[in-house]
């Protein structure tokens, strides 16, 4: 990952509320606050993540810094402008990508979608077949440059939608869940894309579901959760705040729902997280004393079948449940 130098996005107390109507007959209007104040900071040349539950408020605050949506109170600064005041001098420096498989032309071939946005971006005519070339290359659609995008894949469509986004050499690129509904394989090629697009000088603002993505990709990341900053840290160092929390995994094979969330009730269980699958249930366990822990599973699943139990050290996933899910989920 590239150097941090100093910050080429800063925002400061954001807020940013909706007006709606709740009711069928009678109608009220409500305010929803989606941002409550938030305030971070990204470094040029870094994999910042914004991480959250649905609703949290990420769509809204990219949404913000691209120019698409106005604060309704706070300060917000992107490569020196204002996305409000300065909006045009702002879009040609940076990108916007959303997942799934839109903003694309299915009708045309890859070639000419990249030909059209090189338009829309006032790119020379001179400039654009060597750039075309260079970014299907990037993403590995140079074989089918001229096909039609309704042919491809879901997880080409999405290496196009990448290339898209780098038509106009952005400083900054926005991705909105990129890799959702894509494949390992293409979920894999498209970290790749987004590594080596930093390595090459990119600064990426990324939000995702996956924590492991995050993990792998991101130099520091914000939890946030209904419009709030939790957390903003580098991976490791939010992993290491809980150095004294271990996870206790395990499947258990006949055993009711109940039973699991008696769990809750012991002081050095601090959160029961578990899915049912078919014949077995997967648990796991977050714990300051995995040692005491294990014979009170034993004790509390009598008559039950147990497999596979394991102790480790928590992932970011289990870190992000613990600073925004429940005591039991």
């Amino acid at each position: 990952m590239s150097t941090i130098n100093n910050n080429i996005i800063n925002v400061s107390q954001v807020k940013r509320t909706y007006k709606t109507e709740v009711g069928i007959i009678k109608k009220k209007k409500k305010e929803v606050d989606a941002l409550k104040g938030l305030s971070f900071s990204v470094n040029k040349g870094e994999i910042f993540g914004l991480l959250g539950p649905n609703g949290a408020g990420k769509t809204t605050m990219i949404k913000i810094l691209t120019t698409m949506l106005t604060p309704s109170s706070g300060e917000v600064s992107v490569l020196g402008l204002n996305p409000v005041t300065d909006a045009k001098k702002l879009r040609p420096h940076i990108n916007f990508i959303l997942g799934g498989e839109r903003n694309l032309y299915w009708r045309l071939s890859a070639y000419d979608n990249l030909a059209y946005f090189s338009d829309l971006y006032k790119i020379p005519r001179s400039e654009q077949h060597g750039r075309i070339q260079d970014l299907l290359e990037l993403v590995g659609l140079q074989d089918v440059a001229h096909q039609r995008v309704e042919t491809f894949s879901k997880g080409m469509k999405q290496r196009l939608q990448i290339a898209r986004g780098l038509v106009n050499n952005p400083e900054i690129l926005f991705l909105d869940e990129p890799s959702i509904g894509l494949d390992p394989v293409s979920a894999r090629k498209l970290r790749e894309i987004i590594r080596q697009l930093n390595d090459n000088g990119t600064t990426i603002l990324l939000t995702t579901h996956y924590m492991f993505e995050a993990d792998e990709l991101c130099d520091r990341i914000a939890f946030i959760d209904k419009g709030e900053l939790i957390e903003v840290d580098s991976p490791q160092n939010i992993k290491q705040k809980t150095n004294n929390v271990s996870v206790v995994e395990f499947s258990v094979i006949g055993i009711e729902a109940t039973k699991i969330q008696e769990f809750t009730h012991h002081p050095d269980i601090h959160h029961v997280q578990f899915e049912q699958q078919e014949f077995l249930t997967k648990v796991k366990l977050h714990t300051t004393d995995p040692q005491g822990a294990v014979p009170i599973i034993y004790e509390n699943m009598k008559g039950a079948i147990i497999q596979d139990l394991s102790i480790t050290k928590p992932s970011l996933e289990d870190v992000y449940v613990q600073l925004i899910g429940g005591k039991v989920s």
